[in-house]
């Protein structure tokens, strides 16, 4: 009787299992799909910023203008901007990205190249600062739904990072989101702004601007902007 209640606990104790992780994957559905809709929204934004910034790049080639964002200088320290979670269980998704992170950090020490990070998100920062890696700025604890503030503080740090000359190259490295069952780390160049060979359509496109007022956007204006830059 002993042994046929122990089975009887076990077997219950499996369904109450069976009931967390069901309500556990109808909340995570709920935040993918949520996720997804955001990310789909954005792309035209994306898109038609891609655009406005190749018509200004052209243009300013042909004219006498020093703009230091469009500066390219000898690398000799590259700002490795690495976007992570603050919790756990969502599967690949932070130690994709950390190592994605880590083995670029390796290629730059190999060609000579000295690094540092900036790290959104508590996963990578614990991560990074377990092993005593250079590291300039830590954001965590962000909002669900990020805020032009919270934005506005990580692109104010890469500027200055920039603009100081201490990094000669930021580079973000980010998990791009395909498709509900697919999503990959890639790395995209953030500074100094160049968007030859840049495939606004196939990509998200990531640019920062300044709290003065150059290069900002104003997303109501972007689309009429595009059109009414001459062709010539």
């Amino acid at each position: 009787m002993a042994n046929l209640k122990s089975i009887r606990d076990r077997i219950q104790s499996v369904k109450n299992t069976k009931k967390i992780t069901e309500a556990m994957r109808l909340v995570a559905a709920a935040r993918v799909r949520r996720a997804q809709e955001q990310v789909i929204a954005t792309r035209p934004f994306a898109d038609r910023l891609a655009q406005v910034l190749f018509s200004l790049q052209t243009r300013l080639r042909f004219e006498d203008v020093n703009l230091p964002l469009l500066k390219k200088r000898e690398v000799k320290t590259v700002g490795l901007l690495v976007i992570s979670g603050d919790r756990g269980l969502c599967g690949g998704y932070n130690s994709n990205v950390i190592r994605r992170a880590e083995n670029r950090a390796k290629e730059l020490q190999s060609e000579g190249v000295n690094y540092t990070y900036v790290l959104v998100g508590r996963k990578a920062t614990q991560y990074f600062q377990r092993r005593n890696q250079p590291i300039d700025a830590t954001y965590s604890g962000l909002e669900q739904i990020p805020t032009a503030a919270e934005a506005t503080n990580i692109a104010d740090e890469l500027l200055s990072l920039f603009l100081a000359e201490k990094v000669d190259r930021i580079e973000l490295v980010y998990t791009k989101f395909v498709s509900l069952v697919s999503s990959r780390p890639v790395i995209q160049t953030l500074l100094p702004l160049d968007t030859q060979g840049l495939e606004a359509a196939d990509d998200e496109v990531f640019r920062l601007t300044t709290r003065g007022g150059q290069f900002q956007v104003e997303r109501e204006k972007v689309a009429s902007t595009v059109t009414a830059l001459p062709s010539d």
